[in-house]
């Protein structure tokens, strides 16, 4: 995680609005976009964070000014558009 700029509680946005294509426990094939990853926390965290299960890609996104903005729903908006971007 970025030292400088640490998740949100009770945002979730890139583990609901992104897909993940690779294997996910309690998700074996993955999750499609805008479906909430089964391993959200209560408080919408990553119950995997820092595990060697957790995907490379989860690893490989993590938190920024530009894709969190200033709130869940601007990084919902962000990660959104983002998805539609790069799907083929």
């Amino acid at each position: 995680m970025n030292a400088e700029f640490e998740c949100r509680p009770d945002c979730g946005a890139c583990c609901t609005a992104v897909s993940i294509a690779s294997a996910i426990p309690g998700m074996p094939g993955g999750k499609p976009a805008g479906v909430p990853c089964v391993q959200l926390d209560e408080r919408r965290r990553c119950k995997l964070f820092g595990r060697p299960e957790r995907p490379a890609v989860c690893g490989g996104l993590p938190p920024s000014p530009e894709m969190c903005g200033s709130s869940a729903e601007e990084a919902f908006a962000y990660l959104e558009w983002l998805e539609r971007e790069t799907t083929p």
